[in-house]
């Protein structure tokens, strides 16, 4: 019987019981990783200090496949305990129909929660394309923030989710519901949220949630904090040091050659304290009403010098971990991440049949 004709309590029985006699085979690393601790029970208030990365197999339709356990076995086995999958909205509906869904696509996310729960590792569900909204071309057909149609698509396909997992243990699994949404006034992001967050506790009032803060994520939202959620921020700044020469960015090959701290001649434009002014005081008061932090994305593109790129992590890993604040770098494997990231300025590592940046590991594993 293949795998579109299992019916999702099939599947997921089948799942379970592959996954665990696997996890019982005592040679192997993931029979060591379901012997780690439980990841302890976060709430809105205050999450753990996550650790690790943005997984894209599912980031838009065209290029989806499937989850690789791998990742969560190599990532939990490297000394980190966090992903975030940003994901498409496209890739289980049929097209031209937001609320037709692909039961055999929605199977690959239930798939990559057993894999965090086999191998420790938290799983946090983000919407990057919703119905309505993305913050990457194209765009949608519908406005979520102007047209209830596509506001009351997003809320379904949030309650699909809380419903599917509704019992999977907060220390398990997160939602995160709008990857970087743009710049809007306060109450009208508000209210999109409010709609989304009444969706998912309709189905599952417990399920743990976070909110990207405004203009793509920068800005904390005080109008949330009553709300019982998290928030998320990024860790991109200064853009032209983040965004040398990536293609997506307009203007980015006129950047100049990063360095870190940036200078303009002989005066210093971006450091470490301007970092912790910017980045990291203004969170701290949202912090400070009972608003749990996480960093959701951040790193540096593969044309950024790497000599650069490992000192400024190393400057934003002081800061977030003065603070208690986990991050999820954007990504494991790829142009920002520690495998095959296809930097010509790094001496790799041949490690797994991959290319391994062993400074930035190690940058990441002190921090």
């Amino acid at each position: 019987m293949t795998t579109a004709a299992l019916t999702r309590r099939e599947f997921l029985t089948a799942t379970t019981v592959a996954l665990t006699a696997a996890a019982l085979a005592p040679q192997t690393a993931a029979a060591a990783a379901t012997e780690r601790p439980a990841l302890p029970e976060p709430s809105a208030a205050k999450l753990p200090r996550w650790r690790g990365f943005n997984l894209l197999e599912m980031f838009n339709a065209d290029g989806s496949k499937p989850y690789v356990e791998t990742d969560f076995e190599w990532l939990a086995e490297l000394g980190f305990n966090f992903v975030r999958l940003p994901m498409s909205y496209r890739c289980w509906v049929e097209q031209d129909d937001w609320l037709k869904f692909k039961e055999p696509m929605l199977q690959r996310v239930d798939l990559a929660v057993e894999y965090g729960r086999k191998h420790g590792v938290h799983v946090n569900l983000n919407l990057h394309r919703a119905p309505g909204y993305c913050v990457n071309p194209p765009a949608e057909p519908l406005d979520l923030f102007a047209d209830e149609p596509a506001l009351d698509a997003c809320a379904q396909h949030w309650a699909l989710f809380a419903k599917r997992f509704k019992g999977v243990p907060n220390r398990q699994l997160s939602f995160d519901l709008l990857n970087e949404p743009k710049d809007l006034p306060e109450e009208k992001y508000t209210r999109i949220v409010r709609r989304l967050i009444e969706a998912i506790r309709a189905e599952d009032s417990q399920r743990l949630i976070i909110a990207d803060g405004l203009k793509w994520g920068t800005v904390p939202v005080p109008a949330l904090a009553s709300l019982g959620i998290a928030q998320s921020t990024r860790g991109y700044a200064p853009f032209q040091l983040t965004h040398y020469r990536a293609s997506w960015a307009a203007g980015s090959d006129k950047f100049p050659l990063p360095t870190w701290p940036t200078k303009s001649g002989d005066t210093i434009t971006f450091d470490k304290e301007r970092l912790r002014r910017e980045n990291i005081e203004p969170w701290q008061k949202l912090a400070a009403q009972g608003v749990g932090v996480h960093v959701g994305e951040w790193g540096a593109y593969r044309y950024t010098p790497h000599a650069a790129t490992l000192v400024w992590m190393r400057d934003n890993l002081d800061l977030w971990q003065s603070v208690g604040w986990g991050w999820a770098l954007w990504n494991f494997r790829g142009d920002f991440g520690v495998l095959d990231s296809r930097r010509t300025d790094v001496t790799y590592e041949d490690w797994r049949g991959h290319k391994l940046d062993r400074q930035m590991l190690e940058t990441l594993q002190k921090g």
